[in-house]
């Protein structure tokens, strides 16, 4: 790659300063606080029927102003999952509904003039309900004689083997080669069940939305979401109304980790507009986060996993039993990546492969999406079926993946026949063994005081946006003091996408970073894009904005061409000016951009579309040293390494960033995050009191490197970084428990009682 003087460099983020400085930024500080407070009451059942629900007394409370239910809103299915049309999620909800179908879901929604207002009324509006019995297990969902969605009206947009009146969801079978022949003739097979629970994302900024009526009679929606364009869509199938009629923009987010790629909060506040005509704004509670937000959905892997004794993997069988809860949000396409990104990691000897799957509607929260998508529930399943095969094989693990991994050149069967163009895997394992120090780390080390000091490996690989579905656009212009904009519909949710491809418009217009400035997402003014999800916007978006920029300075040319009176092919663009080649005359970028506003007929603006026909994977390896005391069993993560192959990092510093909070959200899922259901249906971990996410104090000390590989058909060779992250931490910390306790802890979080107990039951 030729040397370059923006992209691959460590540049500050465009808004680091002002948020640094506590600007407002978040849609409570830009929107305003006169209006109305809008709150929903929740079912306090699984399942249920409303019978009657009587309003009338909530709503002489001072400062009432209006309490909708299941009576007064359109009777129009939809999802909202955000997903490109046509949604592969089934259209299973309404906006409220006579059956609740989880503890959490709405039952009323309520807008006053103040807060102390409605949630004084909310504790008056009497409802009668005729409980049901629920669907709690997910095991059982399939075929149940209780149906969490017994409706006419449900419909399936797309044939993903969704079936309601078997609480199915989403079903498929895929393969390649005789996969029982395979492991009947293999000397080892590991065959166990891997168990990951609905973890939340805990951002820091809660669901929010604000909505009102514009000037022209257009619902003006301002909300902290992934997907603006999506958004739009939701809300005109929801609400039955065109969407030329609403116009959605997000302003900073304050995290989002893909909850925000559900449309979660969007619909209440907008239909309290529609009907009143005034500005409305809904804030979640964390509680609310805890209890109806979008979390990672519940899944159980099971791998069967073959090899011969000098550690050949030859078959792998992998089916996926995935709880998607109450409504169908991202459940259909999670659940593809739990086989389809992890079974390709052992292309290297693979000769047989079956990827099964069943996503089953219960009577729990709504599933949705969170970083990794499918993939973090899989590799954990996949990763430690490795692991287990190299311990009874009695074969270092990083050597057993060395003899088996994908390398660069080949085509991956179990990923869609997609090849490997870039990958440096080898490369990440060397040196990540190399700077964790593997060889003096990996046997066990006896403290001598109960504790013991264990290491444990893993291996991912993610996606860089979806093959042949997204859509990345951007708009660049040269402005008239001769500086750009650039206009995109991708959010940034913190992750610096905004100084992404920023750093790609600086490159290619040749420069200085702030000269470009950043709008975005906004649904009148963005060009389309699908929005920041599935590691999507570096790979797809930047391809777009360096697309665009080359039609840009195509534009520029012809302007100074007419300008220096000369063909457009006798000229260079310098960044600061348009010369003629051979140095008898230049025009500088201002007075061209001057020239543009006068008599002129050449645009310079260029807007270009981008969608990959395939979806380069990131690689990483991840490799953990752990502390257990075998008195309590308690786990203490004492260091972790990782080395990634994102392609050509844009912004190291950033890419950084993105690697060290994926590792800290993974180490928190492996160690910490737990979820419980009463006999009722009812979360126990509500609040962050009782959902316990780590601290930087229970993070040890990270270590973070890149192994650049150039990804031909990404923008400068860069691949994605935002989801593989989080994928290592949860196998290589329960092998590195195994090594040090002797107990394989199959499902997540591994807490001290899990480990004790295990270690006990062993003795």
């Amino acid at each position: 790659m030729p040397e370059t003087k923006t992209v691959g460099h460590a540049l500050r983020k465009k808004d680091s300063m002002g948020l640094l400085l506590g600007k407002p930024a978040f849609l409570c500080d830009v929107t305003p606080a006169d209006c109305l407070v809008v709150k929903l009451l929740r079912s306090p059942h699984a399942h249920a029927l409303i019978r009657s629900i009587d309003t009338s007394i909530a709503m002489k409370v001072p400062g009432m102003v209006a309490i909708y239910t299941y009576k007064d809103v359109p009777h129009n299915r939809f999802t909202n999952a955000g997903q490109t049309y046509p949604e592969p999620s089934p259209h299973d909800r309404l906006i409220l509904d006579q059956r609740l179908r989880f503890v959490g879901d709405p039952v009323a929604i309520l807008a006053g003039e103040s807060e102390k207002a409605v949630n004084r009324a909310m504790k008056l509006i009497k409802v009668d309900y005729e409980v049901l019995t629920p669907v709690l297990d997910f095991h059982t969902a399939k075929d149940n004689p209780i149906l969490v969605h017994p409706e006419e009206d449900w419909e399936a947009l797309c044939p993903v083997g969704a079936d309601n009146h078997r609480n199915l969801c989403a079903h498929e079978v895929c393969s390649q080669g005789d996969v029982e022949a395979e492991l009947a003739g293999c000397d080892v097979v590991i065959d166990h069940t891997w168990h990951t629970k609905a973890c939340q994302q805990a951002m820091m900024e809660t669901f929010r939305t604000y909505t009102e009526m514009d000037p022209f009679g257009r619902l003006h929606v301002i909300s902290s979401t992934q997907i603006v364009f999506h958004v739009r869509r939701i809300l005109s199938i929801a609400l039955g109304i065109p969407k030329s009629r609403i116009h959605v923009e997000k302003p900073r987010i304050g995290g989002g980790f893909g909850a925000k790629q559900t449309s979660v909060s969007e619909v209440y506040p907008a239909f309290v507009t529609l009907k009143t005509g005034r500005p409305a704004r809904i804030v979640f509670t964390r509680q609310e986060c805890q209890i109806a937000g979008s979390p990672r959905h519940e899944m159980e892997v099971r791998v069967r996993l073959g090899a011969d004794r000098q550690g050949n993997i030859r078959a792998m069988d992998v089916y996926t039993l995935s709880n998607t809860g109450a409504y169908s949000e991202h459940g259909p396409t999670t659940v593809g990546l739990s086989g389809h990104k992890s079974i390709p990691l052992y292309t290297g000897g693979l000769k047989a492969f079956r990827f099964g799957y069943d996503v089953v509607y219960t009577n729990v929260q709504a599933a949705g999406a969170y970083r990794g998508y499918g993939a973090t529930q899989g590799i954990f399943a996949v990763e430690s079926a490795v692991n287990e095969l190299a311990d009874r094989l009695g074969i270092d693990p990083v050597a057993l993946r060395e003899r088996n991994m994908v390398r660069q050149g080949m085509i991956m069967p179990a990923y869609y026949n997609e090849p490997a163009n870039a990958c440096a895997l080898d490369r990440c394992l060397t040196r990540c063994k190399e700077i964790f120090d593997w060889d003096h780390r990996f046997p066990v080390l006896d403290m001598g005081n109960g504790k013991v000091r264990a290491a444990g490996v893993a291996m991912a690989m993610q996606g860089s946006g979806i093959s042949g579905v997204d859509v990345g656009s951007a708009t660049v212009k040269l402005n008239d003091d001769g500086f750009y904009s650039l206009t995109i519909g991708a959010a940034d949710m913190g992750t610096g996408c905004d100084t992404i491809l920023a750093q790609m418009v600086a490159e290619c217009m040749d420069c200085p970073l702030d000269n470009v400035i950043v709008f975005g997402a906004d649904t009148d003014t963005s060009p389309y894009d699908s929005g920041s999800y599935a590691s999507s916007t570096t790979y797809v978006t930047g391809k777009a904005v360096e697309k665009a920029c080359t039609q840009l300075r195509e534009q520029i040319l012809t302007l100074a061409a007419e300008a220096l009176g000369c063909p457009a092919d006798e000229l260079e663009f310098t960044g600061q000016e348009v010369r003629r080649c051979d140095g008898t005359a230049s025009i500088s970028l201002v007075d061209l951009a001057t020239r543009s506003m006068c008599n002129n007929n050449t645009a310079v603006q260029a807007t270009c579309t981008h969608s990959s026909p395939m979806s380069p994977p990131p690689f990483m390896v991840g490799m953990a040293w752990i502390e257990l005391d075998k008195e309590t069993g308690a786990v203490t993560l004492l260091d972790y390494k990782a080395v990634v192959d994102c392609g050509t990092p844009i912004n190291p510093a950033l890419a950084r960033i993105q690697t060290e909070g994926g590792l800290c959200q993974g180490i928190g899922m492996a160690l910490y995050e737990d979820v419980h259901y009463t006999d009722t249906g009812r979360i126990l971990e509500d609040s962050l009191m009782q959902y316990k996410i780590p601290t930087r104090l229970d993070m040890g000390h990270l270590q973070v490197e890149f192994e650049s590989s150039y990804e031909p058909t990404g923008p400068f060779g860069a691949k994605s970084i935002g989801e593989i992250v989080i994928n290592t931490p949860a196998p290589a910390i329960a092998q590195a428990v195994y090594r040090a306790s002797g107990v394989w802890v199959r499902t997540l979080p591994i807490t001290p009682e899990k480990v004790l107990m295990g270690m006990q039951g062993k003795a």
